[in-house]
């Protein structure tokens, strides 16, 4: 299961696991895939913390980091990130931030210390992503940008590239596909609907080999859906160069979720997830609960677009994270994942997660290999 990118990137595997906790990404680099830290969500300050503990962790290995710069978004411009939010504060109608409030007092769900009921942006703009970026690329074992959201801007390609490192970025569709290769993008993550977090409406299995044909040679990374070596295995025969993986290191042992969201997420089927903008007001996938059937009543408020509903939201995210067992949290709490959740049902090492994709991958191959007709 060697590919290009196990090359550029002094890899074993072509596992890629996308996660927020930095000792999952510090374990899949050292099983010999390559550990990608989520830093939406990190004032530059925390980043710089969880990735100097990652250098001094990681040894010699390799890891990315995934960025969030959408092409579009409320409040566009060049103001810097406290104007910025400033002037978004000003879109956000009192209606949106008590009808959350509500939801979340409603369930039980304790208040701030502090009293806040607000995160500020999140770092779905590009004036908070950037000193991510910044941050990211004074490490030099950090050798991939990833961004979640739509073709980075010319600057930051040419930033990145020029930095020595590859770049990509996720789509779900094949125009978005055609737009990472006309920017130059290194690698580019395919990403079908069933997955975790921002997805388009087509399925994997229908989008890969699209997404495959559509690079003309860049190298796709298959999203959506995969969990066992099978589905990977049926990436790899699509023609894809590897797999971006995200909902399965949610319940590992390494990961920083509280056990009532990670038994949350245990006992979920492939059935319980939804697409829905009542979080970042763009289509994520996630948990269906009591506050995602909420913004989608009629009598109540709608989703602002993003990032305005993450200021809304932004203070549910850190809360119900935090008092993830207290009193009816997890029935408004946000818990990003892909339908594959249905086959997430105990927890695992992050090296026992790599080492059963291999073995069922090469399990797999060898029966397809069966089924070949003898010379």
């Amino acid at each position: 299961m060697h590919s290009v990118l196990c090359d550029k990137l002094g890899i074993e595997y072509p596992i890629f696991a996308f996660t927020h906790c930095r000792d999952v990404v510090v374990a899949v680099s050292k099983a010999g895939g390559i550990g990608v830290l989520g830093a939406v969500g990190f004032t530059p300050e925390q980043l710089k913390e969880e990735l100097d503990w990652i250098d001094e962790h990681i040894g010699d290995l390799p890891y990315g980091v995934d960025i969030v710069i959408p092409q579009k978004y409320e409040g566009m411009g060049d103001m810097d990130p406290a104007q910025l939010e400033k002037e978004l504060w000003k879109m956000v109608p009192e209606e949106h931030i008590a009808f959350a409030q509500k939801l979340l007092a409603d369930h039980g769900v304790p208040e701030w210390p502090d009293g806040t009921h607000s995160m500020g942006l999140l770092g779905w703009t590009e004036a908070t992503a950037t000193p991510l970026l910044e941050e990211a690329l004074r490490r030099p074992k950090c050798k991939l940008i990833a961004n979640a959201l739509g073709t980075p801007p010319a600057d930051k390609v040419k930033m990145i590239q020029d930095s020595g490192r590859l770049v990509g970025a996720l789509c779900g569709r094949v125009k978005q596909v055609k737009a990472h290769k006309a920017a130059g993008l290194d690698f580019i993550i395919a990403q079908g609907g069933e997955g975790g977090g921002h997805t388009g409406d087509v399925g994997s299995i229908v989008f890969w080999p699209q997404a495959v044909e559509a690079a003309e040679g860049i190298p796709v990374l298959a999203a959506g859906g995969v969990g066992n070596g099978k589905q990977m295995l049926a990436a790899m025969a699509m023609g894809c160069a590897g797999i971006w993986t995200g909902s399965l290191w949610l319940t590992v042992e390494e990961a920083h979720a509280e056990p009532a969201q990670k038994e949350s997420l245990l006992k979920a089927s492939s059935e319980d997830t939804v697409r829905s903008r009542s979080w970042t007001g763009k289509p994520c996938r996630m948990l269906k609960n009591d506050w995602t059937e909420a913004w989608e009543n009629a009598d109540n408020p709608k989703p602002l677009g993003m990032p305005l509903q993450g200021l809304v939201s932004g203070d549910g995210i850190r809360r119900t994270a935090k008092y993830a067992a207290v009193g009816e949290c997890q029935k408004v709490a946000f818990n990003p994942v892909g339908q594959v959740v249905g086959q997430i049902n105990h927890v695992e090492s992050s090296r026992a997660v790599i080492t059963r994709l291999i073995t069922e991958y090469v399990d797999a191959l060898e029966h397809v290999n069966s089924l070949m007709p003898e010379a």
